[in-house]
């Protein structure tokens, strides 16, 4: 299998996926989506900006890796009655079963950024986005303070060195090589714009709980519990994000979360 399938349909990404929905409908109200827009929600999971644009009246294509998330986001389209937003398998690195210019608006928050190959990834969303179009990338930026970022840098203390070749998801949340990689797929730098945006993870239940679904449902601290538990470090592990976690929680109410996170927002005009 794909490492990359295999990663993102390990454990239930849609349980990590509840605590971004308030942050992934407001991220799509600023997008200016009208009814007559066709979209590609790309590395959608189970539809968290997918199932909002839909909602908006635009056509949605959502893509990802992932059967049980394409499974899943199908599932919340049918429940809602969005027989305009639909769910298919497909690799960020390459989308050939979809033609040339076809969407107004390509969209991928927190999910192209994890395919390998990032040339190929930028490549083929200017491929697939109309001349006059946008794409639209939220990636989460390294060694930043907030929560994702120290969750990655506290996993890979405790997990086997990568394979040779490896090339960083994070790397996406560098404006040098968004413009990089972006510039080897045919747009000037002129047309591409970042600034660093808050994205906001909330639960009705506390930190503790919340350390506990990233644990047992998202892929990469899956892996790092199960390689600490070889080397006898789960306990220390647990104990250093559940201290993460409760430092960034920003609540009053001790019995839920609130932890804002920051992002790169890239937007790429085709």
């Amino acid at each position: 299998m794909n490492p990359n399938q295999a990663l993102w349909e390990k454990g239930d990404f849609t349980q990590i996926a509840q605590t971004m929905r308030k942050s992934g409908e407001a991220f799509v109200a600023k997008l200016g989506i009208t009814k007559d827009m066709y979209i590609l929600d790309l590395g959608s999971g189970d539809g968290t900006t997918a199932i909002p644009e839909a909602k908006l009246g635009a056509t949605v294509l959502g893509v990802d890796i992932a059967r049980n998330l394409v499974e899943a986001g199908n599932r919340r389209a049918k429940a809602e009655g969005l027989t305009h937003c639909t769910f298919q398998v497909g690799d960020a690195t390459d989308l050939h079963e979809l033609n040339d210019q076809r969407f107004d608006l390509v969209v991928s928050i927190f999910g192209a950024m994890f395919a390998p190959r990032p040339v190929d990834v930028a490549r083929e969303m200017v491929r697939v986005t109309r001349p006059g179009g946008r794409i639209v990338m939220g990636n989460w930026i390294p060694g930043d303070p907030t929560l994702v970022a120290q969750i990655l840098k506290i996993s890979a203390a405790y997990t086997p060195p990568p394979p040779e070749g490896f090339i960083s998801p994070m790397l996406w949340g560098v404006e040098t090589n968004v413009v990089d990689r972006f510039g080897m797929a045919g747009i000037p730098k002129e047309n591409i714009s970042c600034v660093t945006d808050t994205f906001t993870f909330t639960t009705d239940y506390p930190p503790s709980q919340l350390v506990d679904m990233f644990k047992t449902y998202y892929g990469p601290t899956m892996n790092a519990f199960e390689a600490a538990e070889k080397e006898g470090k789960a306990l220390a592990l647990h104990q250093e994000l559940l201290a993460l976690f409760e430092r960034q929680n920003s609540s009053s109410d001790p019995g839920k979360t609130a932890i804002s996170v920051n992002f790169l927002r890239v937007t790429v005009t085709r």
